[in-house]
């Protein structure tokens, strides 16, 4: 077993949303439980997710290079992801980048050396009026993200950590 027995109890309570016959429809829930609690998808991971619901291994790789929101590699503790889509770009996203680049050392899908920071360039968020917008760790949806105001989140993710 990979993940652990709270893991498997959530996804057993994901899988309860669908038919019994149908319970690879849970295999995004089981995905994001995953990533939850190990960091990312590995191999190993995708194979397991795959067994537990009952389908081909490759129908969970599937998933999870298809969709941007799972980590199919390791990442930092802290992933940081930038939209650069037009309005945020329009609205001082790609200076945000650069600044983020600039302040980590490190481009989109790389990883700081202290292994605290991934940088990943974002789609769009759905949050174009509050631009340019940031999601630290796929959850926290951060808002006019100026230098200042990155410069400040890196310093509380790296007090934290």
């Amino acid at each position: 077993m990979l993940l652990s027995e709270q893991a498997y109890r959530d996804i057993d309570r994901e899988i309860t949303k669908y038919p019994a016959d149908q319970k690879q429809s849970a295999v995004m829930a089981a995905l994001t439980i995953a990533q939850g609690e190990k960091g990312w998808v590995s191999p190993d991971m995708i194979r397991e997710v795959a067994a537990y619901l009952g389908m081909p291994p490759v129908a969970v790789q599937e998933v999870a290079t298809f969709y941007n929101m799972y980590n199919t590699k390791p990442v930092g503790r802290y992933t940081l992801t930038i939209c650069t889509n037009l309005p945020c770009a329009l609205q001082g996203g790609t200076q945000a980048a650069e600044h983020l680049k600039r302040t980590l050392g490190i481009d989109f899908h790389e990883t700081t050396p202290d292994g605290l920071f991934t940088l990943i360039e974002g789609e769009c968020m759905g949050a174009c009026g509050d631009a340019p917008v940031m999601l630290a760790n796929g959850t926290h949806m951060c808002c006019r993200m100026q230098p200042e105001k990155i410069d400040a989140l890196i310093g509380e993710l790296k007090e934290s950590a």
